[in-house]
């Protein structure tokens, strides 16, 4: 990165130069009280480096000092000079130099900045106004009168008009020039809305209407218009056009120039750019929400996708142990069933020879041991995958299969209630509902204590989608508090609920356990096929 290259010996010099001539150039719009060599004095120290001020308020003084030479025909005096005119200038300098130092900034991009802005100008107008007092009582030795105070306050005004004319178009040009897309819109809305009114107000004045009122107000409503279209700057531009229309409105009709209609500018602009900048900042803060919304939604979906492949991945895992329960129970099935079914036979044909021997009780107790195991077998294979789901479906697996005669063993009331069709739901939600069951059943016998079960399953079809509402209760003890968490119990069910996109709900109750699990899924394949 480049360092910026040091201010030309020049740069000084020149800035006095220019603005000399254009503060001469502006001196005879005074006839019209606008006081723009004010505001453009007030302007250039705003915008300009401190470095430059010397320059700049030495150009004014000796462009002053020429406009006296040329008008006052008696000779040049020294005295009035360093009491009228270099004053003020140097008091404009240093309360600038004191509000710039207090973080005054040349901007207009904020309601707060114009405020700030504002008040500089009404605090750098009175201060002129009060050193201007002391010089007059100074000078003429005498109290400062009523008429001098008028006179005064008309100066505050007239001052107060011309800043508000100038500052906002240098402010613009300096630090905030408009995009050649914003100065187009500008100039196309100028022609279609300022240039109208314009003619309106010139057809007025050549007919010699006699409501200058009307011409204010017809005046104020472009100036509005681009306040709210085009912000500040449009508000600006269009303040300095309207008033140079008015003045010569005022000049064409031979109307001498009233306090009024500067108050009635001075309020007008001063709204008129707070609104402009008011619609700036709220322009700019629908960008960045627009912005901001832009990017929620991204992530959003960003988050969508990454929660679509979770719920696969998810649903993949479920799918994946159901098959490896079901591998492992046919194992069980083919392999130790089978062997322990060959024990029991070659058992059987040895019994005569073991009664012989007079070890038939070793018969009797390996008999017995093998139906433990048998017994045993079948309870691990129900587990991993109870034969009854997959040869007689949902519904009567959980009327009729190993929850049942587990809940009946612990003597436990057993009470299901079936609703809707469950050939709507697909293999993953069938199998994650039986689940649920068997987990809760499972745990209301060793953990609860309970003396009785029972679940409601409630299963239909809305907006082309299966819902399945599962409600299980029992009286036991309940849960602890704080609930757990982790482990294959209510961690587990609710993993499983959560994979499938279902909502799983723990109310507490004064006894014992209740759930509340809704399930979302599509139809099957072949059902949707044959309902079509």
């Amino acid at each position: 990165m480049s360092a910026k290259s040091p201010p030309s010996r020049l740069e000084g010099p020149l800035s006095g130069a220019v603005y000399a001539l254009l503060w001469f150039a502006l001196g005879p719009a005074e006839r019209f009280r606008w006081m723009l060599p004010f505001g453009l004095r007030f302007a250039v120290l705003l915008v300009t480096p401190l470095r430059q001020w010397p320059w700049l308020l030495g150009g004014e003084l000796v462009a002053t000092a020429l406009v006296d030479l040329h008008t006052v025909h008696r000779g040049w005096d020294w005295l009035t000079f360093l009491a009228g005119d270099l004053p003020v200038p140097l008091t404009v300098a240093a309360v600038l130099a004191i509000l710039r130092r207090a973080s005054l900034r040349a901007s207009l991009r904020t309601p707060e900045d114009t405020t700030r802005l504002f008040l500089s100008i009404v605090l750098a107008i009175a201060a002129t106004a009060a050193v201007e007092a002391t010089t007059l009582s100074l000078i003429h030795q005498v109290a400062v009168s009523d008429m001098i105070w008028n006179w005064l306050g008309q100066q505050m005004l007239d001052h107060y008009v011309g800043t508000l004319l100038v500052a906002p178009l240098v402010v613009m040009l300096a630090r905030a020039r408009p995009s050649p897309r914003a100065l187009a819109a500008l100039l196309m809305d100028g022609m279609l809305v300022m240039l109208p009114t314009i003619a309106l107000l010139l057809m007025l004045a050549r007919h010699g209407a006699p409501q200058p009122q009307l011409a204010r107000v017809l005046a104020l409503a472009p100036v509005l218009f681009f306040a709210f279209r085009h912000g500040w700057r449009g508000a600006s531009l269009a303040l300095s056009i309207t008033s140079l229309t008015l003045a010569t409105v005022d000049h064409s009709l031979g109307r001498p120039v009233e306090t009024f209609s500067h108050l009635f500018l001075a309020i007008a602009g001063t709204g008129a750019l707070m609104l402009g900048s008011a619609c700036d900042a709220l322009r700019r803060t629908s960008v960045r929400l627009a912005e901001q919304n832009r990017r929620l939604e991204a992530a959003n979906r960003r988050l969508d996708r990454l929660t679509r492949q979770l719920r696969q991945a998810a649903r993949g895992n479920l799918q994946s142990e159901e098959n490896l329960r079901r591998h492992l129970a046919a194992e069980l099935h083919d392999e130790f069933g089978q062997n322990i079914a060959a024990i029991q036979t070659r058992l059987k044909l040895v019994e005569g020879r073991l009664r012989s021997a007079g070890i038939d009780d070793l018969g009797t107790s390996i008999h017995a041991i093998l139906v433990h195991m048998r017994r045993v077998l079948h309870r691990v294979m129900d587990d991993l995958r109870p034969a009854v789901l997959d040869e007689f479906g949902l519904f009567r697996a959980l009327e009729e299969g190993p929850i049942r005669e587990l809940l009946h063993a612990a003597g436990m009331q057993y009470t299901c209630q079936l609703h809707g069709d469950a050939r709507l739901l697909d293999e993953e939600t069938g199998n994650t509902i039986y689940r649920l069951v068997q987990e809760s059943a499972t745990n209301a016998v060793r953990h609860a204590g309970a003396g009785s079960f029972r679940f409601r399953l409630r299963i239909g079809r809305r907006h082309g989608a299966v819902l399945a509402l599962l409600d299980i209760r029992d009286d036991g003890v309940g849960l602890p508090e704080p609930l757990p968490r982790g482990g294959r119990g209510l961690q587990g069910m609710r993993d499983r609920v959560l994979a499938l996109g279902g909502l799983f709900t723990v109310r507490r109750e004064s006894a014992g356990t209740h759930l509340r699990i809704l399930l979302v899924g599509q139809p099957p394949p072949s059902w949707q096929r044959g309902r079509d």
